[in-house]
């Protein structure tokens, strides 16, 4: 028993021993060849920081404001200028006066309208919309220096929404509008309107064209083509005004918006200044816009082009050979009675399929080539007949 507890001691005192040496080896290690003596990093001297100083931001520099000539305008405002100060003496206010019926008692109401119109020579002519004078009693054109005068239609063409007018003015008053080329013209293009909205003489609007060879629907029914589309504002009385170019040129008519409110709404269409070179020289020496005539007074809508139903007696197409609707009379016996029946055979009817190489889905495509053309000139016809394409040359007569 005393010598397991004097085994105890000695164990007790060696484990001391032992702790002690590796507590002093850890508290001062030695350098190996794998282990670099660590040193305290030498001291940097930091400079004081630089006294604080202000400075103004720096701003995005201005736009430049546009260039200004000697006259204190920028070059578009003198376009504007150049534009109205060389139109504006040719537009002309134009005040109508009509009667209409009332439906509740049938009685006769005076109405009244208003609109635009341009002078087109120095004989007193004034091109305007059909529909500002249809059905007008009394027509009043003012011109620029205020002065009115009785006006009379010269001629009309419902088709394409043109009438000319005429006044007797002195010359002096008369400052015609100088024609432009509609052909050439590119949509994004800068244009000029001009009119009387709301009674406002002379009143000028800007804006581009939007959109070329637009379709707008005539009020007899028919197609007008070749259209121009413009965001320039239009309102109640612009109709029959000009539409110019940056150089002053007429290259078109303002004739309507596309409203449900009847007030602008930046979408305004203008009857080119081509179709008005085209038409406004016959109305002034016809009273209307003389037409060629093929002869065909009825057609019907297939799915391969255009039917023909019926055909003038002795017309263009009948002489050329064109084919309608055949008439077959059947002889019936019933006892001693004989009745006759005239039954209609579709199937003989020419198709028109193209005229010169144009395609034909409708009546009014066929009427607008036709009506390129002139009395007299030749067109061919493309048409399906017992299933084959036959091409018949016909030659036009002169419309009613």
């Amino acid at each position: 028993m005393t010598r397991y507890f004097v085994c105890c001691v000695v164990s007790a005192f060696m484990g001391g021993v032992a702790a002690l040496w590796w507590l002093h080896a850890a508290q001062n290690p030695e350098a190996t060849a794998q282990d670099t003596p660590l040193k305290a990093p030498a001291r940097v001297p930091v400079s004081p920081p630089p006294p604080a100083t202000y400075s103004e931001p720096v701003l995005a520099a201005p736009r430049a404001a546009p260039p200004l000539a000697d006259d204190g305008f920028t070059a578009e405002e003198r376009v504007n200028i150049f534009v109205y100060d060389k139109c504006n003496r040719s537009v002309v206010n134009i005040n109508t006066r009509s009667v209409r019926t009332d439906n509740l008692f049938l009685l006769e109401v005076p109405a009244e309208g208003a609109g635009s119109g341009s002078v087109i020579d120095r004989q007193g002519h004034i091109l305007t919309n059909y529909h500002v004078v249809e059905d007008a009693q009394e027509i009043k054109v003012t011109l620029y220096d205020g002065q009115s005068y009785d006006a009379g239609i010269v001629g009309k063409d419902p088709s394409n929404d043109i009438a000319v007018l005429r006044i007797t003015a002195p010359q002096e008053s008369l400052v015609p509008m100088e024609m432009g080329d509609s052909a050439r013209l590119r949509v994004g293009q800068r244009v000029f309107a001009l009119g009387n909205p709301f009674g406002l003489e002379r009143t000028m609007t800007t804006g581009i064209i939007s959109s070329l060879d637009r379709s707008l629907s005539a009020r007899n029914g028919r197609s007008m083509k070749s259209i121009i589309q413009i965001d320039a504002a239009l309102n109640r009385g612009n109709s029959g005004g000009p539409l110019i170019d940056s150089r002053g040129r007429l290259i078109g008519m303002n004739t309507a918006i596309a409203s449900r409110t009847g007030e602008n709404t930046g979408v305004g269409f203008a009857i080119p200044a081509d179709t008005i070179k085209r038409v406004v020289p016959q109305l002034i020496k016809e009273g209307r816009v003389i037409r060629p005539d093929i002869g065909i007074t009825r057609v019907f809508k297939t799915d391969g082009g255009l039917g023909i139903a019926t055909l003038a007696e002795n017309g263009p197409a009948e002489r050329a050979g064109l084919r309608g609707f055949k008439i077959v009379k059947k002889q019936t016996r019933r006892g001693p009675f004989v009745y006759e029946e005239n039954k209609v055979d579709r199937s003989a009817a020419d198709v028109i399929m193209a005229v010169d190489g144009e395609k034909v889905d409708g009546v009014d495509d066929l009427l607008t080539i036709i009506e390129r053309k002139r009395p007299n000139d030749e067109v061919v016809i493309t048409v399906r007949r017992n299933s084959l394409n036959v091409n018949i040359g016909v030659k036009l007569g002169v419309g009613e």
